[in-house]
Protein backbone atom coordinates (compact mmCIF):
# COMPACT_ATOMS: atom_id res chain seq x y z
CA UNK A 1 0.00 0.00 0.00
CA UNK A 2 1.24 3.46 -1.28
CA UNK A 3 2.09 5.77 2.18
CA UNK A 4 4.13 8.81 3.01
CA UNK A 5 5.42 9.54 6.19
CA UNK A 6 4.52 12.53 8.41
CA UNK A 7 5.69 14.25 11.13
CA UNK A 8 4.72 17.04 13.08
CA UNK A 9 7.76 17.83 15.57
CA UNK A 10 11.03 17.81 15.25
CA UNK A 11 12.41 14.32 15.84
CA UNK A 12 8.61 13.25 16.73
CA UNK A 13 6.88 10.03 15.47
CA UNK A 14 6.11 9.42 12.02
CA UNK A 15 2.63 8.57 11.32
CA UNK A 16 1.90 7.40 7.97
CA UNK A 17 -1.02 9.05 5.25
CA UNK A 18 -2.81 8.06 2.17
CA UNK A 19 -1.22 9.95 -0.64
CA UNK A 20 -4.29 9.96 -3.10
CA UNK A 21 -3.34 11.12 -6.38
CA UNK A 22 -0.64 13.97 -5.14
CA UNK A 23 3.10 13.72 -6.45
CA UNK A 24 4.88 14.25 -2.68
CA UNK A 25 8.41 14.18 -1.73
CA UNK A 26 10.21 14.02 1.62
CA UNK A 27 10.66 17.86 2.64
CA UNK A 28 7.44 19.02 1.37
CA UNK A 29 4.60 20.56 3.87
CA UNK A 30 1.50 18.90 3.93
CA UNK A 31 -2.18 19.77 5.62
CA UNK A 32 -3.15 16.34 6.48
CA UNK A 33 -6.68 15.13 9.01
CA UNK A 34 -5.71 13.73 12.22
CA UNK A 35 -7.73 12.34 15.28
CA UNK A 36 -6.63 15.91 17.23
CA UNK A 37 -8.15 17.48 13.91
CA UNK A 38 -6.35 18.96 10.77
CA UNK A 39 -2.99 19.44 11.40
CA UNK A 40 0.59 21.02 9.37
CA UNK A 41 3.00 18.35 9.02
CA UNK A 42 5.88 17.59 7.60
CA UNK A 43 6.99 15.21 4.82
CA UNK A 44 10.05 12.70 6.38
CA UNK A 45 9.58 9.99 3.94
CA UNK A 46 8.39 9.97 -0.04
CA UNK A 47 6.16 7.76 -1.37
CA UNK A 48 6.19 4.49 -0.95
CA UNK A 49 5.07 0.84 -0.72
CA UNK A 50 4.41 -0.34 3.20
CA UNK A 51 2.27 -3.64 3.99
CA UNK A 52 -0.69 -3.41 5.44
CA UNK A 53 -0.27 -4.87 8.36
CA UNK A 54 2.70 -2.36 9.56
CA UNK A 55 -0.48 -0.13 8.81
CA UNK A 56 -2.86 1.37 11.22
CA UNK A 57 -6.31 1.24 9.12
CA UNK A 58 -7.67 2.91 7.86
CA UNK A 59 -5.51 5.62 6.42
CA UNK A 60 -6.09 8.82 6.60
CA UNK A 61 -5.58 11.05 3.79
CA UNK A 62 -3.33 13.98 2.76
CA UNK A 63 -5.95 16.70 2.11
CA UNK A 64 -3.28 18.70 0.21
CA UNK A 65 0.54 19.73 -0.23
CA UNK A 66 0.82 23.12 2.38
CA UNK A 67 0.45 26.54 0.51
CA UNK A 68 2.47 30.11 0.99
CA UNK A 69 -0.81 30.40 2.95
CA UNK A 70 -0.78 27.40 5.07
CA UNK A 71 2.75 28.74 5.83
CA UNK A 72 1.65 32.01 7.08
CA UNK A 73 -0.77 30.31 9.39
CA UNK A 74 1.43 27.83 10.87
CA UNK A 75 3.72 30.47 11.86
CA UNK A 76 0.61 33.10 13.39
CA UNK A 77 -0.04 30.02 15.26
CA UNK A 78 3.52 29.62 16.49
CA UNK A 79 3.47 33.88 17.42
CA UNK A 80 -0.23 32.73 19.25
CA UNK A 81 0.98 30.00 21.26
CA UNK A 82 4.05 31.95 22.87
CA UNK A 83 1.31 34.53 24.18
CA UNK A 84 -1.01 30.99 25.26
CA UNK A 85 1.68 30.03 27.40
CA UNK A 86 2.27 32.76 29.38
CA UNK A 87 -1.34 32.99 29.94
CA UNK A 88 -1.61 29.19 31.10
CA UNK A 89 1.78 30.09 33.34
CA UNK A 90 -0.24 32.69 34.86
CA UNK A 91 -3.64 30.75 34.94
CA UNK A 92 -1.77 27.93 36.83
CA UNK A 93 -0.12 29.78 39.45
CA UNK A 94 -4.14 31.65 40.34
CA UNK A 95 -5.34 28.63 40.88
CA UNK A 96 -2.36 27.41 42.99
CA UNK A 97 -1.78 23.89 41.37
CA UNK A 98 0.93 21.79 41.62
CA UNK A 99 1.82 21.10 37.99
CA UNK A 100 4.88 22.57 35.76
CA UNK A 101 3.90 23.57 31.84
CA UNK A 102 5.76 22.17 29.61
CA UNK A 103 4.50 23.32 25.85
CA UNK A 104 1.69 24.29 24.39
CA UNK A 105 0.12 23.79 20.75
CA UNK A 106 -2.76 25.09 18.40
CA UNK A 107 -3.96 22.44 15.91
CA UNK A 108 -3.88 24.23 11.98
CA UNK A 109 -7.24 24.81 12.40
CA UNK A 110 -6.96 26.65 15.59
CA UNK A 111 -10.32 24.01 16.88
CA UNK A 112 -7.95 23.00 19.76
CA UNK A 113 -5.26 24.49 21.96
CA UNK A 114 -3.04 21.75 23.57
CA UNK A 115 -0.95 22.12 26.88
CA UNK A 116 1.94 19.78 28.09
CA UNK A 117 2.84 19.43 31.87
CA UNK A 118 4.55 17.42 34.10
CA UNK A 119 3.43 16.83 38.05
CA UNK A 120 4.17 14.69 40.82
CA UNK A 121 0.24 13.23 41.43
CA UNK A 122 -2.73 13.71 39.75
CA UNK A 123 -3.80 17.15 39.09
CA UNK A 124 -7.69 18.59 39.43
CA UNK A 125 -7.48 20.80 36.22
CA UNK A 126 -11.30 21.24 36.02
CA UNK A 127 -11.55 24.91 36.81
CA UNK A 128 -8.15 25.29 34.89
CA UNK A 129 -9.70 24.45 32.06
CA UNK A 130 -12.59 26.38 32.41
CA UNK A 131 -10.74 29.68 32.89
CA UNK A 132 -8.50 28.84 29.98
CA UNK A 133 -11.68 27.90 27.99
CA UNK A 134 -13.50 31.20 28.66
CA UNK A 135 -9.88 33.37 27.42
CA UNK A 136 -8.87 31.50 24.10
CA UNK A 137 -12.76 30.36 23.38
CA UNK A 138 -11.83 26.96 21.53
CA UNK A 139 -11.36 23.56 23.38
CA UNK A 140 -8.79 23.07 25.63
CA UNK A 141 -7.03 19.72 25.79
CA UNK A 142 -4.01 19.58 29.31
CA UNK A 143 -1.99 16.53 28.69
CA UNK A 144 0.52 14.92 31.37
CA UNK A 145 3.37 13.62 30.52
CA UNK A 146 6.77 12.45 31.80
CA UNK A 147 10.24 13.59 32.24
CA UNK A 148 11.10 11.62 29.03
CA UNK A 149 8.74 13.36 27.34
CA UNK A 150 9.32 17.14 28.84
CA UNK A 151 13.58 16.46 28.18
CA UNK A 152 12.42 15.12 24.54
CA UNK A 153 10.32 18.63 23.88
CA UNK A 154 12.68 21.26 25.66
CA UNK A 155 15.65 19.45 24.46
CA UNK A 156 19.35 20.56 25.86
CA UNK A 157 22.94 19.10 25.95
CA UNK A 158 23.97 15.75 27.12
CA UNK A 159 27.03 15.26 29.11
CA UNK A 160 28.95 14.07 25.26
CA UNK A 161 28.59 17.90 24.21
CA UNK A 162 26.05 17.02 22.21
CA UNK A 163 22.29 17.64 21.16
CA UNK A 164 20.15 14.90 23.36
CA UNK A 165 19.61 12.06 21.49
CA UNK A 166 15.72 12.18 21.67
CA UNK A 167 14.97 15.77 21.02
CA UNK A 168 17.71 15.22 17.70
CA UNK A 169 16.68 11.98 15.84
CA UNK A 170 14.90 9.28 18.20
CA UNK A 171 11.21 8.54 17.32
CA UNK A 172 10.59 6.84 20.40
CA UNK A 173 12.07 5.70 23.26
CA UNK A 174 14.06 2.61 23.23
CA UNK A 175 14.15 0.69 26.56
CA UNK A 176 16.98 1.04 28.54
CA UNK A 177 18.51 -0.89 31.66
CA UNK A 178 21.24 -0.77 34.05
CA UNK A 179 22.22 -4.37 32.78
CA UNK A 180 23.40 -2.68 29.59
CA UNK A 181 26.15 -0.49 31.55
CA UNK A 182 27.12 -3.33 33.37
CA UNK A 183 27.57 -5.59 29.86
CA UNK A 184 29.54 -2.11 28.45
CA UNK A 185 32.00 -2.01 31.92
CA UNK A 186 30.54 1.40 32.35
CA UNK A 187 29.99 3.16 36.33
CA UNK A 188 27.14 1.82 37.91
CA UNK A 189 27.22 5.19 39.45
CA UNK A 190 23.63 6.47 38.60
CA UNK A 191 24.47 9.83 38.31
CA UNK A 192 27.25 8.53 35.72
CA UNK A 193 25.13 6.68 32.97
CA UNK A 194 21.68 9.14 33.87
CA UNK A 195 20.84 11.71 31.29
CA UNK A 196 19.67 15.12 32.20
CA UNK A 197 15.78 13.72 32.73
CA UNK A 198 17.43 11.87 35.11
CA UNK A 199 16.73 8.30 33.43
CA UNK A 200 19.27 5.95 32.04
CA UNK A 201 21.00 7.70 29.14
CA UNK A 202 19.31 6.31 25.79
CA UNK A 203 22.69 5.98 24.17
CA UNK A 204 23.28 2.86 26.25
CA UNK A 205 21.35 1.30 23.75
CA UNK A 206 23.61 2.34 20.91
CA UNK A 207 26.61 -0.41 21.33
CA UNK A 208 24.78 -3.08 23.06
CA UNK A 209 24.67 -5.49 20.28
CA UNK A 210 28.19 -5.15 19.56
CA UNK A 211 29.39 -5.65 23.36
CA UNK A 212 26.88 -8.71 24.11
CA UNK A 213 29.04 -10.15 20.96
CA UNK A 214 32.48 -9.01 22.13
CA UNK A 215 31.30 -10.41 25.51
CA UNK A 216 30.40 -13.72 24.40
CA UNK A 217 34.16 -14.03 22.97
CA UNK A 218 35.51 -13.72 26.42
CA UNK A 219 35.39 -15.62 29.71
CA UNK A 220 33.56 -13.70 32.59
CA UNK A 221 35.56 -12.67 35.65
CA UNK A 222 36.17 -15.10 38.41
CA UNK A 223 35.71 -17.36 36.01
CA UNK A 224 38.98 -20.51 35.68
CA UNK A 225 40.91 -20.50 32.70
CA UNK A 226 43.71 -22.51 30.46
CA UNK A 227 46.17 -20.54 29.06
CA UNK A 228 48.15 -21.28 26.11
CA UNK A 229 51.56 -22.14 28.35
CA UNK A 230 49.44 -25.22 30.28
CA UNK A 231 48.80 -22.65 33.28
CA UNK A 232 45.56 -22.53 34.81
CA UNK A 233 44.09 -19.31 36.76
CA UNK A 234 41.47 -17.34 37.28
CA UNK A 235 40.10 -14.15 35.13
CA UNK A 236 41.18 -11.48 37.23
CA UNK A 237 39.57 -8.40 34.51
CA UNK A 238 38.70 -7.76 30.74
CA UNK A 239 39.43 -5.49 28.23
CA UNK A 240 36.59 -6.08 25.88
CA UNK A 241 37.05 -4.24 23.00
CA UNK A 242 41.27 -5.09 23.09
CA UNK A 243 40.02 -8.88 23.70
CA UNK A 244 42.29 -9.14 26.28
CA UNK A 245 41.99 -11.13 29.20
CA UNK A 246 43.99 -10.54 32.68
CA UNK A 247 44.62 -14.33 34.40
CA UNK A 248 45.86 -14.78 37.77
CA UNK A 249 47.99 -17.48 37.63
CA UNK A 250 49.86 -19.79 40.02
CA UNK A 251 53.56 -20.72 39.33
CA UNK A 252 55.97 -23.81 40.67
CA UNK A 253 56.93 -22.57 43.08
CA UNK A 254 53.41 -21.07 44.53
CA UNK A 255 53.80 -17.54 43.38
CA UNK A 256 50.38 -15.54 41.78
CA UNK A 257 51.21 -13.92 38.70
CA UNK A 258 49.12 -11.58 37.03
CA UNK A 259 49.62 -12.30 32.53
CA UNK A 260 47.70 -10.82 30.53
CA UNK A 261 46.82 -13.08 27.61
CA UNK A 262 44.52 -12.62 23.89
CA UNK A 263 41.06 -14.12 24.34
CA UNK A 264 42.06 -16.31 21.32
CA UNK A 265 44.51 -18.10 23.01
CA UNK A 266 42.57 -19.19 26.40
CA UNK A 267 40.99 -22.45 27.01
CA UNK A 268 37.10 -22.48 28.30
CA UNK A 269 33.57 -22.41 27.98
CA UNK A 270 32.26 -19.60 25.68
CA UNK A 271 29.27 -17.62 27.39
CA UNK A 272 26.15 -17.23 24.66
CA UNK A 273 25.44 -13.79 22.74
CA UNK A 274 22.25 -14.25 24.67
CA UNK A 275 22.82 -15.35 27.83
CA UNK A 276 21.35 -13.14 30.73
CA UNK A 277 24.34 -11.15 32.35
CA UNK A 278 24.20 -12.24 36.36
CA UNK A 279 23.68 -9.42 38.81
CA UNK A 280 24.91 -8.90 41.43
CA UNK A 281 23.42 -6.80 44.85
CA UNK A 282 24.66 -3.74 43.84
CA UNK A 283 22.67 -3.68 40.71
CA UNK A 284 19.98 -5.47 42.02
CA UNK A 285 19.75 -2.29 44.27
CA UNK A 286 20.34 0.25 41.68
CA UNK A 287 17.20 -1.44 39.86
CA UNK A 288 14.96 -0.87 42.56
CA UNK A 289 16.05 2.57 43.32
CA UNK A 290 14.82 3.28 39.69
CA UNK A 291 11.64 1.59 39.49
CA UNK A 292 11.31 3.67 43.01
CA UNK A 293 12.38 6.81 41.78
CA UNK A 294 9.26 6.57 38.98
CA UNK A 295 7.22 5.46 41.06
CA UNK A 296 7.28 8.51 43.64
CA UNK A 297 7.11 10.62 39.75
CA UNK A 298 4.41 8.88 38.98
CA UNK A 299 5.44 9.22 35.31
CA UNK A 300 6.09 5.85 34.18
CA UNK A 301 6.46 4.64 30.75
CA UNK A 302 3.05 3.05 30.61
CA UNK A 303 1.93 6.64 31.81
CA UNK A 304 3.50 9.24 29.80
CA UNK A 305 0.35 10.31 28.44
CA UNK A 306 -1.92 10.59 31.52
CA UNK A 307 -4.68 13.20 31.93
CA UNK A 308 -5.73 12.49 35.33
CA UNK A 309 -8.83 11.76 36.74
CA UNK A 310 -10.88 14.27 34.54
CA UNK A 311 -10.81 14.53 30.93
CA UNK A 312 -9.26 17.77 30.45
CA UNK A 313 -11.06 18.52 27.19
CA UNK A 314 -13.83 21.23 27.46
CA UNK A 315 -15.29 23.46 24.84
Amino acid sequence: MKVVGVRFRKAGKVYYFDPLQLDIKAGTNVIVETARGIEFGYVIMGIRDVPEEKICLPLKPVIRIATEEDIAVQKANAAKEKEAFKICVEKIAKHNLEMKLIDCEYTFDNNKLLYYFTADGRVDFRDLVKDLASVFKTRIELRQIGVRDETKILGGIGVCGRPLCCHSYLSDFIPVSIKMAKEQNLSLNPTKISGVCGRLMCCLKNEEEAYEELNSHLPAVGEYVTTPDGLKGEVKSTSVLKQLVKVVVTMENDEKEIREYKATELKFKPRKKNDFVKVDAELRELEQLERRESQKQGNGEGKRKQRGSNDGERQ
